[in-house]
Formats: C-alpha cells, sequence, structure tokens
C-alpha cells in the first residue's frame, strides 16, 4: 500500500511540476500579476528526488526569516512537520519582513544538501576546534532550521550529530543510501500574497 501511495504522489507532483514550471515574472515584491501555479510545500517535498536541480514554483505560509539579513525564509505546508527553506538568489537580495504568517510563492531550483559521515567529520572537527558558526538564538542552528531536518530543539551538538548517524545508518539498511537528503530552494523570485 504505501507503494502504490509514494507513485501516486510522485505522479502527482510530476504533473504539477510539468504545470509549474517556467518563472512568474513577478519579480520581487508582494501582490500583482497573472497567479503561476505552484507545488504545494508536503508535494514538492514528496517528490523532491524527482525535481532536483529543476525550476520549481512552491508556494506555503512563511513562517520564519532568517534575522541575519533576510536571506532565508521557510514555508510550512499542512503542518509543521512539513517545512522548506528558500534561500534568497542575487536576483532576490534579501525577503521582504512581509513575508512573515503570508502565504508566499517562490519559484527556483531545487538543490538537494546532503549529509553523510564526512560532514559529521568535518562538523565535529570544527567544534573540536571552536570554529563551528553558531545561527540564530539556539546552539548549531535556529529552532525553524532543526525543525525543517526533523531534530530535536533540545539537543546538543554532539546529541545533534550521533542522532544524524542513526538516521543514516537507519537509511542505509532502508534504502541502501549511507546519506541524509534535505532539500532548499535556490529561490530567483518571489510573491506575498494576500
Amino acid at each position: 500500500m504505501k507503494t502504490f501511495v509514494n507513485i501516486a504522489a510522485a505522479l502527482l507532483v510530476a504533473a504539477l511540476a510539468a504545470v509549474s514550471c517556467g518563472g512568474n515574472g513577478s519579480g520581487n515584491t508582494a501582490g500583482g500579476g497573472a497567479a503561476t501555479p505552484a507545488i504545494e510545500v508536503d508535494a514538492l517535498l514528496g517528490g523532491a528526488a524527482d525535481l532536483l536541480g529543476k525550476e520549481v514554483t512552491v508556494e506555503g505560509i512563511c513562517t520564519h526569516i532568517c534575522q541575519h539579513g533576510g536571506k532565508k525564509i521557510f514555508l510550512m505546508g499542512t503542518d509543521d512537520t512539513q517545512v522548506i527553506r528558500i534561500e534568497a538568489g542575487d536576483a532576490i537580495g534579501a525577503f521582504d519582513a512581509g513575508c512573515v504568517n503570508n502565504v508566499v510563492r517562490v519559484t527556483g531550483r531545487l538543490v538537494e544538501e546532503r549529509i553523510d559521515e564526512a560532514y559529521l567529520e568535518a562538523w565535529e572537527r570544527r567544534v573540536a576546534e571552536a570554529t563551528d558558526k553558531q545561527h540564530g538564538t539556539g546552539e548549531g542552528g535556529c529552532t525553524t532550521e532543526k525543525q525543517a531536518r526533523g531534530e530535536s530543539q533540545t539537543a546538543s551538538t554532539a546529541q545533534r550529530i550521533a542522532d544524524f548517524r542513526a538516521r543514516i545508518a537507519d537509511r542505509q539498511a532502508r534504502e541502501g543510501k549511507a546519506y541524509l537528503s534535505f532539500y532548499h530552494v535556490a529561490g530567483e523570485s518571489y510573491e506575498i500574497l494576500k
């Protein structure tokens, strides 16, 4: 049954992607312009492997904007387990603070970030050398970034690394893949929908 649901979701995402590709021409401002069909956050995350590297248009509620220059926003789907990070490209520069608590439509390229053993070892070296960068208000990342990756909000850096190792081992046992995939959109344009 799970395989059937996965196939159905992949077909839905592929159909939505075919409709949504092609840029919205709305620039970086709120409102205005013709509506471009968009993929919902849940569908984008569910079919991310098939859309990797492609231009997508995604729409969701903006729950957070990075306070360090407004270069990142997070869009939520049906619930707070369905969250994708959007990074502002050169054409955007920085996101408007008005994005927060509004539906935002973003067009950009879907990018994969892999966390594997080499990534974790490099992270451990940075921590040991006290060069690990802090972001946001929590240790090792803002709470929204941790939420998007399914991480504990209260775990220490060492606990986070151990959890990633356990999750990688689980994925390798289930799928034969010795890494975790996290996706974000490299934003080229966006629109705040009222």
